[in-house]
Parts: C-alpha cells; structure tokens; sequence
C-alpha cells in the first residue's frame, strides 16, 4: 500500500487551513492549533485518517470495483483529470450535473447519444443530414463532451467516490449518501466531516497538496487492479488446465463420475436377500389306502355320581361313550 510520511504533508503545505472565521466546529478534533488568523491541522490525525481511507481504496479496487473521481475546482481540476485516467477511473472535473448518481438512467441516455455523435461525425454518411444539421450536431456534441467526458466509460453506478473540497460539491456527496455509495473526501477546516464516511483532515486549495492526496489514491487503485488481475489470471489458468486435462469438479461426499459404476455394484444388499430362509419340512410317506391319522384324545378322567369313574377326553378331544 502506498504510504505518506509527515514531512511529505508539511512540504505540500496540508497542514493549512482556513482563517479562524471560516471554519466548522466540526473539525474542532482534526485542529492543532491557530497561527496568524490561520487554523493549523493536525497532522498525525491526517496521517491515520489517510492511511485508513488508502487501505479502503485498495480493497475495494483489489475487488474490481469502480471509485469516482470528483473534484470541480480550477485548482484540481487538471490534477482530476490526469490522475484519474492514470488509473482508469471515471472523474468529473468541470461541473457536477444534478442527478449524475441517482438520476443515472437519464445520464446514461445522453452519455450513449455523446458515444453516437462522435461516431455518427468521425464517420459520416454522405446525404443524410445538410451542412447545417452537421454544424449543429457538432455543437451538440461539445456541450455534452465537456460535463460527460470523464464519465463516458462509466457503466453503471460507482461503488465509491474520492472527493476534494466537500463543501463545494455538496451535490455529490448527497446523492452518494442517499444511495449508500461510501465517500472518500478532503477535508478543509471549513467542511463537515460527518458526511464523510473516510474524512482526510488536510487543505483542499493548494495545488501540491491536492496533487499529493491524488496521486496517492491513484496508486492504491492501481495496486488493488494488478492483484485483481493476478487473481483472475490463476482463476483462468486453472480453468483452462481443468479443462484440457478433462477433470471435472467433485464435491466432498459425492462420487466421481468415474466411480459411480463400481460403488453401484458394490453397494450393500437389501435386507431380504441376506435373511437365512426357514427350514422346509420332510414330507411323511403314507400307504394308498391308508386314511389321516384322527387327532390324539387327551386322556383323562371325569368324575361322575357314585365312587365309580369312566374313561372320557377333556374338551376338544372326540365325542365319549357310555
């Protein structure tokens, strides 16, 4: 991650703020003290806070995500312009169109009749509009490439947006809070810090000190894009390999489909092929004339009047006579 020491802020001259009557008490944390009418900035919490927002651009560009870059005063405008295409973001450095967030779809209507123009005039049909229509074709297309420019290649939302100057582009930073889009802004001793959801606490006019946070974001963009490269180029080799090895993706627990066949025939038999089956009885011969053998009579005895007794079967036994 790139790194910023203390004696790079003091030679850009960050730790100046504004005069002592224009200032938010909400930066009375970031404030060291005041010199001649002029709030110092406290530059050890500058360096935390930076450090902090740096290791929060890395990440989100080492995901492949998209950080706008915002900042329309004169004094960064060129340094916008320059840094942002050195990384390969979007900006927007002449004029904050109203709704360039939340009115996107309408933005993205003009952007796609800006990308219509310079095509339609770079390689134009003979006899299809008069030299006057192509005059003002041509005029439309410069009032739309000096606000859309930066954000032509932008094509859907941003996923954060880097800021100098909050205060004046306010615009910006409500529309990105009513869309939870997070911020990344310079903080002057005149601005609101709690918009901000990553504040730099540093001065947002002098040219060397907006070229220094610039460039600074700029290079964690870029580290954050190469180790996203790297990434999806294992992930594409390793696919490719898979591929031309013929492999396929198992999952823990599941069979391979080259071992389906031998665990289908290996599986274990169901339980009534494995249940011993039940003795069989040996047949009895019997003679041709020979009848079925009555049931046995249960011997026993029955008492009756007098001190004799008679022979006679207990129930269920035949019929007894006298």
């Amino acid at each position: 991650m790139p790194a910023v020491t203390m004696k790079e802020l003091l030679e850009a001259g960050v730790h100046f703020g504004h005069q002592t009557k224009r200032w938010n008490p909400k930066m009375r944390e970031f404030i060291f003290g005041q010199r001649n009418g002029i709030y110092i900035i406290n530059l050890q919490k500058t360096v935390i806070k930076f450090r902090e927002a740096l290791d929060f651009v890395l990440r989100i560009s080492s995901q492949g995500r998209t950080v706008l870059f915002a900042g329309t005063k004169r004094q960064a405008q060129e340094v916008v312009a320059e840094e942002a295409v050195r990384a390969g973001m979007p900006f927007v450095n002449t004029r904050w169109l109203g709704g360039t967030l939340t009115n996107y779809r309408t933005i993205k209507k003009r952007i796609e009749r800006l990308r219509w123009l310079e095509n339609f005039l770079e390689h134009p049909v003979e006899g299809r509009f008069t030299k006057k229509e192509l005059l003002k074709l041509g005029k439309e297309r410069l009032k739309l490439a000096k606000v859309l420019t930066g954000i032509k290649t932008l094509d859907r939302l941003p996923d954060a947006l880097f800021v100098i100057d909050p205060k004046k582009e306010h615009i910006a930073v409500q529309e990105a809070r009513k869309l939870d889009i997070p911020v990344v802004a310079v903080v002057d001793t005149n601005c609101d810090p709690e918009d901000i959801l990553y504040p730099i606490p540093g001065n947002d006019d002098a040219i060397r000190a907006i070229k220094l946070f610039t460039s600074r974001v700029a290079d964690a963009i870029l580290e954050g894009r190469s180790l996203y490269e790297k990434r999806q180029g294992e992930q594409e080799s390793e696919e490719a390999a898979l591929a031309a090895g013929g492999g396929t993706l198992t999952v823990t627990g599941m069979a391979a489909p080259g071992e389906e066949g031998s665990r289908a025939g290996a599986r274990r038999p169901p339980v009534a092929e494995t249940r011993r089956p039940a003795p069989r009885r040996k047949p009895v011969a019997r003679s041709a004339g020979a009848e079925a053998p009555a049931p046995a009579a249960v011997e026993g005895s029955i008492e009756v009047e007098g001190d004799a007794e008679r022979p006679g079967t207990l129930p269920g036994g035949p019929p007894t006579t006298e």
